[in-house]
């Protein structure tokens, strides 16, 4: 299955002096600050009214954790909120609770799309109703959004690379991969393979494509253990659907050994979960990216907020240690930081998978 070529190099990013320097000449238009926004002709919600929040799923302890984020930053950031929809892993479901929260009347939507491409139908139809549309976790391929918030999955790719590289000096490695059909998927793809062709040519990379579904990266993974039992590393890109069934099958097959054992099997995940920093520290997992669950609430609710008074941001640092970049398209999207969490930080209470139950 081909993954699209990893855009990175067309991201345009402004740090140090240049970042100062665009900000001085930008006057009311805000950049990357979420203190001095400007205001840009006319709000289209008039800055008030309710919100809508479309979930791409609920099966997964992170999109748990970010439903249950949702309230509580809402009431931090101001905004009035519809109760959050569930469009339960099915892009056409959630282009239906798009259309049915517009006819609601609401006045701005955050959503995480489940399907770059199959988005714009949504992103289309809000656009026609003159509502902003935030989108979390997931940018579109095309279609109108205010600004995207998510953490630069390119990194998650080459962070799980790196670590693998820096533990198996050579030999199999697998990546249970995402929906490819998600921006996410393909970014944390590429970059992993590419960065492990790059930096460690000892390494054999081994691909399940997964979907973000549980059982299908369970039995993939037990066809290719079977297959290929002298694997030594592994890269979960979704530890909230992965984690689990990858232990499972690594146990049913006496396979799970702990970190500091003979026949360990490193494996690094990325989502941040409780589950994920319970098997850091047991020794069944080494490592993961904290995807900031807190954060997407938080700043999904904070820029449609924005968007609804009609204020614009523009590309460079932020007030909140992330840097707000172009992609390809003109789409605005806010790079939160998703952290490398390992048995030497896994305690770290700043840690949002270490402040919820």
């Amino acid at each position: 299955m081909s993954v699209r070529t990893v855009r990175k190099h067309h991201r345009y990013r402004i740090t140090g002096a240049a970042a100062l320097a665009v900000c001085a000449s930008l006057a009311l238009a805000a950049c990357g600050s979420t203190k001095d926004t400007g205001a840009s002709g006319g709000a289209r919600g008039g800055g008030t009214g309710e919100v809508g929040v479309v979930l791409p799923l609920l099966t997964s302890p992170f999109w748990q954790s970010y439903n249950d984020y949702v309230p509580k930053m809402a009431k931090s950031e101001g905004v009035r909120t519809l109760k959050t929809v569930n469009s339960n892993s099915d892009p056409s479901q959630q282009i239906t609770d798009i259309d049915n929260e517009l006819n609601q009347g609401v006045k701005g939507l955050v959503v995480a799309p489940l399907d770059s491409a199959a988005i714009q139908a949504g992103l289309d139809q809000a656009d026609r109703k003159g509502v902003p549309v935030v989108a979390v976790d997931v940018a579109p391929d095309k279609g109108k959004v205010a600004m995207v918030v998510r953490a630069d999955n390119v990194a998650y790719g080459e962070k799980a690379c790196d670590y693998l590289g820096a533990h198996v000096t050579s030999g199999k490695v697998v990546q249970i991969m995402g929906d490819l059909a998600s921006v996410n998927g393909r970014d944390r793809s590429a970059a992993f393979r590419s960065c492990v062709h790059r930096k460690y040519p000892r390494l054999q990379v081994l691909e399940i494509p997964a979907k973000w579904e549980s059982d299908t990266a369970a039995s993939k993974l037990d066809t290719l253990l079977n297959a290929d039992p002298d694997i030594k590393g592994i890269y979960l890109q979704a530890g909230g659907v992965y984690l689990a069934p990858t232990l499972q099958t690594l146990k049913s097959k006496n396979m799970l050994k702990a970190a500091g054992r003979n026949g360990h099997i490193v494996i690094v995940s990325n989502d941040g979960i409780p589950q994920e920093f319970d098997a850091i520290r047991k020794g069944q997992i080494d490592a993961t990216v904290s995807q900031p669950a807190d954060a997407y609430a938080k700043y999904g609710l904070y820029y449609i907020k924005a968007a609804m008074e009609g204020k614009t941001f523009r590309p460079g640092p932020t007030d909140h240690d992330s840097t707000i970049v172009r992609l390809p398209g003109g789409i605005l999207e806010d790079q939160l930081p998703a952290p490398l969490v390992t048995k030497d930080n896994v305690d770290d209470a700043k840690l949002w998978g270490n402040t919820v139950k």
